[in-house]
């Protein structure tokens, strides 16, 4: 295992912060997020064809370029960067992995040549009503229809752009034990309703299904130890995301106190200062440390069917998204501090980075439900 990343991925962070330092300024991406379609379409297919982000984790055999975690995760720390609004985190992070890892050949075959190549976009559906992300409290059920027929009924939350989303893969409960089943978008028996949301950048809808036509996904049975694992390789890529906002932030608030000038003195000058943005940097390469171990156990699994992954990779996801999540909410804080009232404008990206970092802190589950998690894991 390695933590250090190759000239590879280098050149990719490069090649991909230029283009989004082009293509996604803040004043595209203030557009986009007030747009009917939350994203831009024409930059969707760029990234897709030009770059192949859409496939970075998808094996070559289905159309990717058999790339995994970290280089996912390389990719989400610069669209975190810039906050993006796209489907790439539910598409790509959420279904893209979840079809993986399914070692479901069919499956693959199906859709992961389309998504690789930008044609599809894809979400998982996991939270209940209530808010909860756990696999235990699945609600929403899946009953047999025929041998390779189910339909699913019920209701998810918060599904990552579930309104627009070409394929819905559902957790679900069945007799045996929960499963995922993928429907089709624009099938009948989905309501797709999108939710006011407290980040912009980021839409999320509430799905009602009356005996949806589905299909299974992954293992049969009881999918309790594969879904756990799509949820963890999700939350390793949450982290990098999270990682790449962070930093933002931290840059952001280093160049305005080099440049904001009180009392005839630049206020980088004083101590105060000077310590927050200290605690900042400690705090942002302490998570980058987090987000990169956890890519690279993650990294790993690729080659792997559910029933052989190794037990640290749940430890480390869960260490990841639990510091990730309150790093990045602690330093888009402190960003508006240093910025003083200009930072709470509307005119001003701080506060977006702070709306995105809280509404993260409660996707797949709140920083408080991973750190009871870890102690679990390690006999705490």
């Amino acid at each position: 295992m390695t933590l250090t990343h190759t000239k590879e991925h280098d050149e990719l962070r490069s090649t991909l912060r230029r283009l989004l330092a082009d293509k996604a300024p803040s004043a595209a991406v203030r557009r986009w997020m007030e747009s009917g379609e939350g994203y831009d379409p024409a930059l969707w297919r760029q990234l897709a064809g030009q770059l192949g982000l859409m496939g970075i984790a998808v094996p070559e055999e289905y159309g990717g370029s058999g790339g995994g975690a970290v280089e996912l995760g390389v990719v989400l720390e610069e669209l975190g960067m810039v906050l993006l609004p796209s489907p790439y985190f539910a598409t790509v992070a959420l279904a893209g992995q979840a079809l993986t890892a399914s070692g479901d050949a069919a499956a693959k075959a199906r859709w992961l040549p389309r998504i690789a190549a930008g044609e599809l976009t894809a979400t998982v559906a996991v939270a209940e009503e209530n808010g909860s992300w756990g696999i235990e409290e699945v609600a929403v059920t899946a009953t047999r229809v025929d041998d390779e027929s189910w339909a699913v009924s019920g209701t998810k939350m918060f599904v990552l752009d579930g309104a627009t989303a070409g394929l819905l893969l559902v957790v679900a409960g069945t007799d045996a034990g929960p499963g995922l089943f993928a429907v089709e978008g624009g099938v009948a028996g989905v309501a797709r309703t999108p939710l006011d949301t407290f980040d912009p950048t980021r839409r999320q809808a509430r799905i009602d299904f009356d005996r949806a036509p589905a299909v299974r996904v992954g293992p049969a049975g009881d999918a309790a130890a594969y879904l756990r694992t799509v949820l963890d390789l999700a939350a390793v890529a949450l982290a990098s995301e999270q990682v790449g906002g962070a930093q933002a932030c931290l840059d952001v608030a280093v160049e305005y106190a080099k440049t904001r000038v009180q009392f005839e003195r630049p206020i980088g000058s004083f101590q105060a200062v000077k310590h927050a943005c200290a605690d900042m940097l400690l705090a942002v390469e302490a998570a980058r440390s987090a987000a990169h171990h956890a890519a690279s156990v993650a990294a790993g699994e690729s080659a792997r069917e559910p029933a052989e992954l190794p037990a640290e990779l749940p430890t480390a996801a869960a260490l990841a998204a639990a510091y990730c999540a309150g790093t990045y909410t602690h330093v888009a804080k402190q960003n508006i501090q240093i910025h003083g009232g200009i930072g709470y404008t509307w005119e001003h990206d701080a506060h977006l980075h702070l709306r995105r970092a809280k509404t993260s802190e409660q996707l797949l589950g709140a920083p408080a439900a991973h750190r009871a998690r870890l102690a679990d894991l390690v006999g705490i």
